[in-house]
């Protein structure tokens, strides 16, 4: 997958939850590729060592955090200023999951995606969109299709990935006479770690592929392309879009595929 295409050279990245996802990876992965200094958060230091073994140490770091503590977030981009000088792009991956009937799904199921999904965002743009401003860079939030949509057992999830989308729409409008751009990325089921026990049955497949215009199950390597883009150059007239990348599951109208 050719992704150095966008030249990151001189930018310094904030990747967060980059150790412990698939996603993540390949977004740190992507960025570093493409010549960036990177900086990965994340709550597993032995994660983060692992994403960015082999790669040079003065141009990538890990800094462990507890993104769902006002004071560690504001600590993290202080910490990732401090060591890099700078701060051009962010990236908001760290996310919470759990799927569930809203009568059946307990309070600390809720809490938990809450504090990670929308807390954790408010915090991370409060603390980082100054340091933009500075460098008249980008955030970039990982989204989901599920918070265009309503999905089937995950009204609490779907409604944290709705706060996420229309935070960036509202933050772009805020934000962007002051020279910064937010957009998000809006990815559909992905073949990661989570999903593993999902796509290992036949039926589950089918039942999403059936869904999804070009017959798939999405991968990680999928989402970072995406990402680059919006935090690169080439968009630069680009700001409060969510770019779904779901394999065409949102051009659907919802009916099954006959054919």
């Amino acid at each position: 997958m050719a992704t150095a295409v966008f030249d990151f050279t001189g930018s310094v990245v904030l990747v967060t939850g980059g150790g412990g996802s698939a996603i993540g990876r390949s977004i740190v992965g992507a960025f570093l590729d493409a010549g960036a200094t990177v900086a990965v958060s994340g709550r597993r230091s032995d994660k983060l060592a692992e994403v960015l073994s082999g790669r040079p140490a003065d141009t990538s770091a890990g800094f462990a955090a507890d993104l769902t503590d006002p004071a560690a977030v504001r600590g993290l981009v202080d910490d990732v200023v401090a060591r890099f000088g700078r701060l051009d792009v962010v990236v908001s991956n760290a996310a919470a999951y759990e799927a569930g009937d809203v009568t059946e799904l307990d309070d600390d199921a809720w809490a938990a995606m809450r504090a990670t999904n929308v807390d954790a965002f408010f915090h991370l743009a409060k603390a980082a969109l100054p340091h933009l401003e500075r460098s008249g860079g980008s955030l970039v939030a990982i989204s989901s299709v599920s918070g265009l949509r309503g999905d089937w057992g995950q009204a609490a999830y779907a409604a944290t990935k709705a706060a996420v989308t229309n935070f960036v729409r509202s933050l772009a409008l805020d934000w962007g006479g002051r020279g910064v751009r937010l957009n998000a990325v809006a990815p559909s089921l992905t073949a990661t770690d989570l999903t593993a026990g999902m796509l290992a049955d036949g039926a589950v497949v089918a039942a999403f592929t059936n869904r999804t215009a070009l017959g798939k199950v999405g991968q990680p390597e999928d989402t970072s392309p995406a990402v680059l883009f919006l935090a690169s150059e080439s968009a630069r007239n680009i700001t409060g879009a969510v770019l779904a990348v779901d394999g065409g599951v949102t051009a659907s109208t919802g009916q099954p595929h006959l054919g």
